[in-house]
């Protein structure tokens, strides 16, 4: 569990309880140092962002609850010419299971999907199937708004195979039974889509993640 504002608000939205869509926004303070995030839900937007960055520029920019949030002018003036900005995605979430046959694999760590959650989020933990000759891999970390986050790759010869939505119902068995997990994923990726669908996730809202000054990441494909 999280005592983040942002964390508290996405697990009250689990369980329906979603803020007032007025078209308004807030803020919050970022999570981890170096991220940077806006997310929006139906009709009120928050933005975790660092105090230098003040409410009239926000206001100006067109920040609101009804997609001023997620202008693309908007981010890329916050994350300047030299930041980084990572994809538009849809937050989902679900329940932890507390049962998986996943082990953790070491040997994945140098993984795309793995080493992109080690330099956005923390405490990565990188699970697959106890076959050292299977390289499905699921990431389960300290994510947005500090709650457990989860991502995940099939190995290639297994996509579209619809073995994606076993491996999330795996990795959620990793985590608690009964606890919130959040995963991101960007809307044009269907293939993910339908698998965290089909696990269990419901979609909570949107959220863009980025960084000023240098390019903390670049996302896998």
């Amino acid at each position: 569990m999280t005592d983040h504002p942002l964390g508290v608000l996405i697990v009250a939205a689990a369980g329906g309880r979603f803020p007032a869509a007025d078209g308004s926004w807030r803020r919050v303070p970022p999570w981890r140092p170096g991220v940077e995030a806006i997310v929006a839900f139906t009709g009120h937007a928050v933005f975790a962002v660092e105090p230098d960055i003040p409410d009239h520029l926000l206001g100006d920019l067109g920040a609101d609850g009804f997609g001023g949030a997620h202008h693309p002018r908007l981010i890329s003036t916050l994350a300047g010419a030299d930041g980084w900005i990572d994809s538009l995605d849809m937050l989902l979430v679900a329940s932890g299971t507390g049962t998986s046959p996943l082990v953790d694999r070491p040997d994945l760590a140098a993984h795309p999907r793995a080493a992109f959650a080690a330099r956005i989020r923390d405490c990565p933990r990188v699970m697959g199937y106890p076959d050292p000759k299977r390289a499905d891999l699921a990431v389960i970390s300290r994510g947005i708004g500090g709650l457990t986050e989860i991502s995940f790759e099939l190995e290639p010869g297994r996509r579209g195979s619809g073995a994606g939505a076993g491996l999330v119902r795996d990795a959620l068995g990793t985590i608690r039974r009964g606890e919130i997990a959040v995963a991101a994923v960007a809307p044009g990726n269907v293939a993910s889509v339908r698998a965290l669908l089909a696990a269990g996730f419901r979609p909570t809202g949107s959220m863009q993640l980025f960084s000023r000054g240098n390019r903390t990441a670049s996302r896998p494909g």
